[in-house]
Protein backbone atom coordinates (compact mmCIF):
# COMPACT_ATOMS: atom_id res chain seq x y z
CA UNK A 1 0.00 0.00 0.00
CA UNK A 2 1.35 3.35 -1.01
CA UNK A 3 -0.17 7.03 -1.08
CA UNK A 4 0.16 9.72 -3.75
CA UNK A 5 -1.39 13.06 -3.64
CA UNK A 6 -4.86 13.43 -6.16
CA UNK A 7 -4.01 16.45 -8.63
CA UNK A 8 -6.18 18.85 -9.11
CA UNK A 9 -6.97 22.46 -7.19
CA UNK A 10 -9.84 23.53 -5.27
CA UNK A 11 -13.05 23.21 -5.89
CA UNK A 12 -11.85 19.42 -6.73
CA UNK A 13 -14.89 17.71 -7.54
CA UNK A 14 -15.70 13.64 -7.42
CA UNK A 15 -18.56 12.46 -8.87
CA UNK A 16 -20.70 9.52 -8.17
CA UNK A 17 -24.05 7.92 -7.52
CA UNK A 18 -25.86 8.62 -5.19
CA UNK A 19 -23.03 10.89 -3.71
CA UNK A 20 -20.66 13.53 -5.11
CA UNK A 21 -17.62 14.68 -3.12
CA UNK A 22 -16.53 17.93 -3.90
CA UNK A 23 -13.38 19.20 -1.60
CA UNK A 24 -14.20 22.95 -1.46
CA UNK A 25 -11.34 24.22 0.85
CA UNK A 26 -8.30 22.30 1.36
CA UNK A 27 -6.94 22.82 4.60
CA UNK A 28 -3.33 23.68 5.51
CA UNK A 29 -1.10 24.47 8.23
CA UNK A 30 2.16 26.81 7.75
CA UNK A 31 4.74 27.49 10.40
CA UNK A 32 4.57 31.19 10.74
CA UNK A 33 7.06 33.57 12.81
CA UNK A 34 8.85 32.07 15.58
CA UNK A 35 7.23 30.66 19.36
CA UNK A 36 6.33 27.37 17.29
CA UNK A 37 3.16 29.44 16.01
CA UNK A 38 1.19 27.99 12.91
CA UNK A 39 -1.08 29.09 10.59
CA UNK A 40 -3.74 26.49 9.79
CA UNK A 41 -7.54 26.04 8.16
CA UNK A 42 -9.26 23.05 8.20
CA UNK A 43 -10.18 21.73 4.79
CA UNK A 44 -14.06 21.54 4.27
CA UNK A 45 -16.16 18.98 1.95
CA UNK A 46 -19.17 19.05 0.35
CA UNK A 47 -21.31 16.06 0.01
CA UNK A 48 -24.10 16.60 -2.72
CA UNK A 49 -26.81 14.03 -3.54
CA UNK A 50 -27.27 12.99 -7.48
CA UNK A 51 -31.70 13.73 -6.35
CA UNK A 52 -30.68 17.08 -5.13
CA UNK A 53 -30.43 20.32 -6.83
CA UNK A 54 -31.15 24.09 -6.50
CA UNK A 55 -34.47 23.57 -8.22
CA UNK A 56 -35.76 21.11 -5.33
CA UNK A 57 -34.61 22.72 -2.49
CA UNK A 58 -37.63 24.14 -0.61
CA UNK A 59 -35.11 24.87 2.95
CA UNK A 60 -36.86 22.16 5.10
CA UNK A 61 -34.69 21.43 8.20
CA UNK A 62 -34.97 17.76 9.75
CA UNK A 63 -37.77 17.06 11.85
CA UNK A 64 -36.47 14.07 13.74
CA UNK A 65 -39.07 11.85 14.45
CA UNK A 66 -38.26 9.12 14.30
CA UNK A 67 -35.42 8.94 15.97
CA UNK A 68 -31.07 9.25 15.41
CA UNK A 69 -31.56 7.19 12.78
CA UNK A 70 -34.32 8.52 11.13
CA UNK A 71 -33.12 12.13 11.59
CA UNK A 72 -29.91 11.42 10.04
CA UNK A 73 -31.18 9.56 6.74
CA UNK A 74 -34.01 12.56 6.23
CA UNK A 75 -31.18 15.29 6.87
CA UNK A 76 -28.68 13.84 4.34
CA UNK A 77 -31.22 14.06 1.90
CA UNK A 78 -29.78 17.29 1.05
CA UNK A 79 -26.26 19.11 0.81
CA UNK A 80 -24.06 17.68 3.78
CA UNK A 81 -21.11 19.83 4.49
CA UNK A 82 -18.52 18.29 7.01
CA UNK A 83 -16.44 20.89 8.34
CA UNK A 84 -16.57 24.67 7.94
CA UNK A 85 -13.38 25.52 8.89
CA UNK A 86 -12.41 28.41 10.84
CA UNK A 87 -14.76 31.71 11.30
CA UNK A 88 -11.59 33.93 9.30
CA UNK A 89 -12.78 31.91 5.77
CA UNK A 90 -16.71 32.47 6.31
CA UNK A 91 -16.68 34.33 2.66
CA UNK A 92 -14.49 31.90 1.12
CA UNK A 93 -16.24 28.92 2.69
CA UNK A 94 -19.81 30.82 1.16
CA UNK A 95 -18.01 31.83 -2.06
CA UNK A 96 -17.22 27.98 -2.32
CA UNK A 97 -20.72 26.79 -1.56
CA UNK A 98 -22.15 29.60 -4.37
CA UNK A 99 -19.91 28.50 -7.20
CA UNK A 100 -21.83 24.37 -6.80
CA UNK A 101 -25.39 26.59 -6.89
CA UNK A 102 -25.75 25.68 -3.00
CA UNK A 103 -27.02 28.33 -0.22
CA UNK A 104 -26.13 28.01 3.12
CA UNK A 105 -30.12 27.60 3.85
CA UNK A 106 -29.58 24.89 1.82
CA UNK A 107 -27.04 22.49 3.41
CA UNK A 108 -29.34 20.22 5.61
CA UNK A 109 -26.71 18.64 7.55
CA UNK A 110 -23.06 19.92 8.77
CA UNK A 111 -20.49 17.06 10.75
CA UNK A 112 -17.60 18.40 12.41
CA UNK A 113 -15.17 15.88 12.52
CA UNK A 114 -13.79 17.12 16.25
CA UNK A 115 -14.25 20.41 17.92
CA UNK A 116 -11.52 22.56 16.98
CA UNK A 117 -11.65 26.18 15.73
CA UNK A 118 -9.99 25.65 12.65
CA UNK A 119 -12.78 23.10 11.64
CA UNK A 120 -16.05 24.31 13.28
CA UNK A 121 -15.41 27.89 13.10
CA UNK A 122 -18.66 28.82 10.85
CA UNK A 123 -21.40 26.39 12.54
CA UNK A 124 -23.12 29.72 12.74
CA UNK A 125 -24.34 29.91 8.92
CA UNK A 126 -26.26 26.84 9.21
CA UNK A 127 -28.84 27.61 11.82
CA UNK A 128 -31.11 25.16 9.74
CA UNK A 129 -29.38 22.32 9.26
CA UNK A 130 -28.82 19.03 11.65
CA UNK A 131 -25.33 19.48 13.22
CA UNK A 132 -23.55 16.17 14.03
CA UNK A 133 -20.65 17.46 15.42
CA UNK A 134 -18.10 14.79 16.56
CA UNK A 135 -20.63 12.77 18.61
CA UNK A 136 -23.21 15.26 19.45
CA UNK A 137 -25.98 15.19 17.53
CA UNK A 138 -28.97 18.04 17.31
CA UNK A 139 -31.66 19.44 15.16
CA UNK A 140 -32.21 22.74 14.64
CA UNK A 141 -33.03 24.70 17.76
CA UNK A 142 -31.20 22.39 19.91
CA UNK A 143 -33.02 19.23 20.27
CA UNK A 144 -30.34 16.49 20.85
CA UNK A 145 -30.94 13.07 20.50
CA UNK A 146 -28.81 10.15 21.44
CA UNK A 147 -27.34 7.27 19.16
CA UNK A 148 -25.25 4.13 18.93
CA UNK A 149 -22.00 5.76 17.40
CA UNK A 150 -18.70 3.96 17.87
CA UNK A 151 -15.99 1.85 16.56
CA UNK A 152 -17.66 -0.71 16.03
CA UNK A 153 -21.32 0.73 15.23
CA UNK A 154 -21.06 3.09 12.37
CA UNK A 155 -24.51 5.73 11.58
CA UNK A 156 -25.82 5.27 8.15
CA UNK A 157 -26.67 7.92 6.32
CA UNK A 158 -27.83 6.59 3.11
CA UNK A 159 -26.78 4.03 0.87
CA UNK A 160 -23.08 3.93 0.61
CA UNK A 161 -23.09 7.11 3.09
CA UNK A 162 -21.32 6.85 6.94
CA UNK A 163 -20.32 8.23 9.49
CA UNK A 164 -17.55 6.59 11.43
CA UNK A 165 -15.97 6.52 14.88
CA UNK A 166 -12.55 7.63 14.06
CA UNK A 167 -11.13 8.29 17.59
CA UNK A 168 -7.36 9.88 18.44
CA UNK A 169 -6.30 13.67 17.31
CA UNK A 170 -8.73 14.99 19.26
CA UNK A 171 -9.61 12.66 21.92
CA UNK A 172 -12.12 9.49 22.13
CA UNK A 173 -15.20 11.55 20.19
CA UNK A 174 -13.56 12.17 16.64
CA UNK A 175 -15.68 10.92 13.39
CA UNK A 176 -15.36 10.86 9.74
CA UNK A 177 -17.37 10.44 6.78
CA UNK A 178 -17.52 7.62 4.22
CA UNK A 179 -18.38 7.78 1.38
CA UNK A 180 -18.24 4.60 -1.66
CA UNK A 181 -19.54 4.75 -5.24
CA UNK A 182 -17.57 7.45 -6.55
CA UNK A 183 -15.76 7.69 -9.79
CA UNK A 184 -12.51 7.42 -7.51
CA UNK A 185 -14.44 4.38 -4.95
CA UNK A 186 -14.51 5.27 -1.76
CA UNK A 187 -13.76 8.95 -0.35
CA UNK A 188 -13.07 9.07 3.28
CA UNK A 189 -12.81 12.72 4.48
CA UNK A 190 -10.88 12.03 8.32
CA UNK A 191 -10.66 15.62 9.68
CA UNK A 192 -7.59 15.19 11.56
CA UNK A 193 -6.95 11.55 11.64
CA UNK A 194 -4.75 12.65 8.83
CA UNK A 195 -3.04 16.44 8.60
CA UNK A 196 -2.20 15.69 5.24
CA UNK A 197 -0.51 13.20 2.97
CA UNK A 198 3.24 11.98 4.38
CA UNK A 199 2.68 13.00 7.77
CA UNK A 200 4.24 10.03 9.57
CA UNK A 201 6.57 11.95 11.27
CA UNK A 202 4.50 14.73 12.66
CA UNK A 203 1.13 13.68 13.52
CA UNK A 204 1.92 11.61 16.99
CA UNK A 205 2.59 15.44 18.19
CA UNK A 206 -0.69 16.65 17.62
CA UNK A 207 -2.64 13.56 19.15
CA UNK A 208 -4.89 13.65 22.23
CA UNK A 209 -4.59 9.44 21.80
CA UNK A 210 -1.56 8.20 19.49
CA UNK A 211 -2.65 4.85 20.34
CA UNK A 212 -6.43 5.04 19.13
CA UNK A 213 -5.26 7.43 16.19
CA UNK A 214 -3.06 4.66 14.68
CA UNK A 215 -5.91 2.15 14.67
CA UNK A 216 -8.22 4.98 13.27
CA UNK A 217 -5.79 5.44 10.46
CA UNK A 218 -5.73 2.09 10.09
CA UNK A 219 -8.80 1.21 9.20
CA UNK A 220 -9.22 4.17 7.37
CA UNK A 221 -6.46 3.20 4.88
CA UNK A 222 -8.06 -0.70 4.63
CA UNK A 223 -11.41 1.21 3.53
CA UNK A 224 -10.08 4.52 1.25
CA UNK A 225 -9.19 5.19 -2.40
CA UNK A 226 -9.06 8.84 -1.60
CA UNK A 227 -8.42 10.54 1.77
CA UNK A 228 -9.14 14.17 2.27
CA UNK A 229 -6.82 14.45 5.47
CA UNK A 230 -7.50 17.75 7.68
CA UNK A 231 -4.75 20.33 6.35
CA UNK A 232 -3.52 19.34 3.02
CA UNK A 233 -4.95 18.04 -0.51
CA UNK A 234 -6.84 14.43 -0.65
CA UNK A 235 -4.33 11.71 -1.80
CA UNK A 236 -4.83 8.74 -3.22
CA UNK A 237 -4.49 5.14 -1.46
CA UNK A 238 -3.09 2.84 -4.26
CA UNK A 239 -2.66 -1.13 -3.26
CA UNK A 240 -0.37 -2.79 -5.57
CA UNK A 241 -2.07 -6.35 -5.67
CA UNK A 242 -5.27 -5.78 -7.66
CA UNK A 243 -7.62 -8.57 -8.54
CA UNK A 244 -8.48 -8.77 -12.11
CA UNK A 245 -12.03 -9.73 -11.44
CA UNK A 246 -12.61 -6.49 -9.13
CA UNK A 247 -11.20 -4.11 -12.00
CA UNK A 248 -13.43 -0.61 -11.50
CA UNK A 249 -14.09 -1.39 -8.31
CA UNK A 250 -12.16 0.97 -5.79
CA UNK A 251 -9.14 2.81 -6.67
CA UNK A 252 -10.48 3.72 -10.12
CA UNK A 253 -8.38 5.25 -12.67
CA UNK A 254 -10.42 7.47 -13.42
CA UNK A 255 -9.67 11.50 -12.59
CA UNK A 256 -11.63 13.72 -10.59
CA UNK A 257 -13.26 16.81 -12.50
CA UNK A 258 -11.65 19.85 -11.59
CA UNK A 259 -13.61 22.88 -12.69
CA UNK A 260 -15.65 22.52 -15.39
CA UNK A 261 -12.79 19.51 -16.67
CA UNK A 262 -15.08 15.72 -17.47
CA UNK A 263 -13.29 13.46 -16.10
CA UNK A 264 -10.79 11.19 -18.23
CA UNK A 265 -9.57 7.60 -18.29
CA UNK A 266 -5.02 6.88 -18.64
Amino acid sequence: MRTEPLRGASPLLVPGDPYSVVVLLQGYAEPEGVDDAVRADGSVTLVLPQTWGPANSHGESPRGGGGAEAALEEAARGPILVDTGGPWAREALLGALAGQGVAPEDVTLVVGTHGHSDHIGNLGLFPGAALLVSHDFCLPGGRYLPHGLGEGRPLRLGPGLEVWATPGHGGHRDVSVVVAGTALGTVVVAGDVFERDGDEDSWQALSEDPAAQERSRKRVLVAADVVVPGHGPPFRVLREASQPETEGEGNSQQEPVVGDEEPSLH
